[in-house]
């Protein structure tokens, strides 16, 4: 009986060995594969930019840099002017279209100076469609107001929800040290008659400004009361390589820069003021969808502007896995607000 036993014993232990050689060696491939596909994702950009962005961002609100130009020279400024590209109306449209297909509700349009593109019917055009064609419920410029006219506000002031006038300072001298002028024109006695056509043609008026080393120690009380914007944005200056710093940038906005403490001290000085909004460094840089002129999401994660590929390319979805887009400090900075003069109590 052990006679019989032995060669089946013996054939068992060699098929053992077989299979066991088998397993480590599909164990040992299963190693490598995930080791070189490991690698592989820790080397792609594209990879480090999209890590973590298994949640689907919804484009609620977006701000569309469709220019770069501009005619002010503002020392700090983060989006300069690279390239002087500016999509084909209907091609921007096209990707309006796809934005609100993917639950856009809030446009900005900014720039460079949005107002320099056909004289400013360019972003008129934009703003109508927008309202008319697509019903967004908020549709918003952000411009330093040097080429706005009263016949603007007459064809397209019905299409605009909101109207957002940068202004720095109320010291026209301060403004001048900045960069926010050009030529003879007065910044002030412009941002007082924009806020009166605002009234009359029933726009929301707001105002930002960057608070830097020229006007850090200003007090606007005064004057920011008596405007009465519905909104003040108060943004900390903000470095960004490539735009305003490093060796490829048009812009070298290093003495501009203030300290967090700082900006806190000028923000406790307007602590009275109820329209106050502010921004630091770290609540601005990650909080907003950006497109710039050719429709590409910027990620300015990691202190410059990395764009993804374009909407009109790849489509909403793809591209802004790769905007950096941190949707709680959007919320928790006030990002979402009554933003449609539809529902906005407008006293002026």
């Amino acid at each position: 009986m052990l006679s019989l036993l032995l060669p089946v014993m013996e054939l068992l232990s060699a098929v053992w060995g077989n299979v066991k050689g088998i397993l480590l060696s599909i164990k040992t491939f299963s190693f490598f594969y995930w080791l070189k596909t490991f690698k592989a994702q820790k080397i792609s950009p594209q990879s480090r930019i999209g890590a973590g962005d298994s949640t689907k961002v919804v484009p609620t609100s977006v701000n569309y840099h469709f220019t770069r130009q501009c005619n002010y020279k503002c020392g700090f400024c983060f989006h300069t002017a690279k390239t002087s590209f500016v999509l084909p109306l209907e091609e921007a449209k096209k990707g309006l279209t796809m934005l609100k297909a993917a639950g856009m509700e809030k446009i900005n349009f900014s720039g460079g100076e949005p107002f320099l593109q056909e004289r400013g019917h360019f972003v008129g055009k934009l703003v109508q469609f927008c309202k008319q064609d697509l019903q967004l419920p908020s549709i918003s410029i952000v411009s330093n107001g040097s080429m706005i006219t009263e016949k603007w506000f007459k064809l397209y002031g019905e299409y605009l929800d909101i109207l957002a006038v940068s202004c720095d300072s109320f010291d026209e001298e301060v403004n001048k040290s900045i960069g926010r002028g050009q030529g003879k024109k007065n910044h002030v006695e412009n941002l007082l008659k924009i806020r009166k056509w605002c009234r009359d043609y029933n726009v929301a008026f707001k105002i930002n400004s960057v608070i830097n080393c020229y006007n850090v120690n200003e007090d606007m009380n005064k004057e920011i009361t008596m405007l009465n914007p519905i909104r003040w944005k108060v943004f900390q200056c903000l470095i960004i390589d490539g735009e305003n710093s490093g060796e490829e940038a048009l812009r070298q906005a290093e003495t501009f820069v203030i300290t967090d403490n700082e900006f806190t001290s000028f923000l406790d000085r307007h602590r009275n003021v109820k329209c106050l909004v502010p921004e630091s460094n770290k609540q601005m840089r990650d909080s907003y969808l950006i497109l710039d002129e050719y429709m590409r999401f910027l990620d300015c994660r990691n202190g410059r502007k990395d764009p993804s590929k374009s909407i009109l390319d790849v489509g909403v979805e793809n591209a802004i896995k790769f905007s950096g887009f941190d949707e709680k400090m959007f919320f928790k900075r006030g990002g979402k607000y009554v933003w449609s003069k539809a529902d906005l109590r407008l006293e002026w």
